[in-house]
């Protein structure tokens, strides 16, 4: 389920970036772009959930550590790319 509620994630980062550039309403698209990113977070620690319900440490021990500092750099990256569109309005304003 995080792989496609990550897909989206980036569909949707995409899709407002886009819309930004063609000059159209972002901003619902921006409000996906997040709150898929949000979903994605949820669905891996929901997976991890299970794993550690099962005592599946070996799982855990192989995964998590690459996963933590990757979901870390993909979450500030979505972040970062979903507000340009705001921050570029801003200094385009001034």
């Amino acid at each position: 389920m995080w792989v496609i509620f990550g897909l989206l994630a980036i569909a949707a980062t995409f899709l407002n970036l886009l819309l930004y550039v063609i000059g159209k309403d972002y901003k619902l698209a921006m409000a996906m772009g997040l709150s898929f990113t949000s979903l994605t977070l949820v669905a891996e620690y929901s997976l991890i959930s299970v794993w550690v319900d099962a005592e599946d440490w070996s799982a855990l021990m192989d995964v998590v550590p690459g996963m933590e500092r990757a979901l870390w750099v993909l979450t500030v990256i979505s972040i970062l790319l979903n507000i340009a569109p705001v921050l570029l309005e801003l200094k385009n304003k001034k």
